[in-house]
């Protein structure tokens, strides 16, 4: 089938107006007129999933951050962020990014996160169009800082937590109001603060962000940018289900290439 038409079944549940201003969505690499019999969904394209793509014979990789997110200045071929690109290119694989209009949209990333925490009455942290916004604040069950610290690394499966607080007394501190984004959301604490929130969960923290959230009065958790990976596994299962609503003829190939750069020793 063609690609285009799968995209526009995707873009029916997640319109590109959804995302930020200045964000990269939308068709970065191909082109969608095109007939394809496998896609493949990716959270990064790196060497990896570019190698995993050619091998599936994917025609098409809906991938939630974009590749091309600096401008290019060339594409010689003996540098490794070019040649990936061009890897992509020669084997006519076609990439469509879908970034801040997942984490918008209704039953989207960022509401995910909400079910796998058990956040609930949640509603957006920031605005960004009329009764739209990005991240999630709602109320959790009461419980301990250190518990929900727990509970967030068990639910995402993490080798180690980043817990923004000062004293070990913190960790009794009841919270029973919490704020999350996906990826890198600091900028949003305010937000955070001003919806009430007692703890705020998003990833990539600044050492001197961490300190003025804590001066502010917020506590935070990092659980880092890789919680996303979600995505792989969320927008396989919708195309599998409109591939079986619509009768489409294609694969769907969930990425297992590992695109995460960080372990803990």
């Amino acid at each position: 089938m063609l690609a285009s038409e799968i995209i526009a079944r995707y873009e029916a549940y997640c319109p590109q107006e959804l995302s930020m201003e200045g964000d990269i969505s939308g068709l970065q690499i191909g082109t969608l007129d095109k007939e394809v019999d496998k896609v493949l969904v990716a959270l990064d394209i790196r060497e990896q999933t570019v190698a995993e793509a050619i091998e599936a014979g994917a025609g098409l990789i809906i991938v939630k951050h974009a590749p091309i997110f600096r401008p290019l200045k060339d594409l010689v071929a003996d540098k490794a962020q070019n040649q990936m690109i061009l890897d992509l290119i020669k084997h006519d694989i076609a990439v469509y990014v879908s970034h801040t209009n997942i984490d918008v949209v209704e039953d989207g990333l960022n509401d995910w996160f909400c079910q796998m925490l058990g956040i609930e009455e949640a509603t957006y942290l920031q605005e960004t169009g009329p009764e739209r916004g990005i991240g999630r604040i709602g109320n959790i069950q009461p419980q301990t800082f250190g518990e929900l610290a727990q509970h967030v690394k068990q639910v995402f499966g993490l080798d180690s937590l980043r817990m923004v607080h000062y004293q070990e007394r913190d960790l009794q501190k009841p919270i029973s109001r919490v704020a999350i984004c996906g990826g890198s959301g600091q900028s949003f604490y305010k937000d955070a603060l001003a919806k009430g929130a007692d703890v705020y969960i998003t990833g990539d923290i600044y050492y001197h962000t961490a300190q003025d959230m804590l001066s502010d009065g917020l506590l935070a958790l990092d659980p880092g940018h890789y919680i996303e990976v979600l995505f792989v596994e969320k927008i396989a299962a919708f195309l599998s289900q409109w591939k079986g609503e619509s009768g489409w003829t294609i694969d769907i190939v969930p990425s297992q290439a590992s695109t995460n750069p960080f372990h803990h020793i």
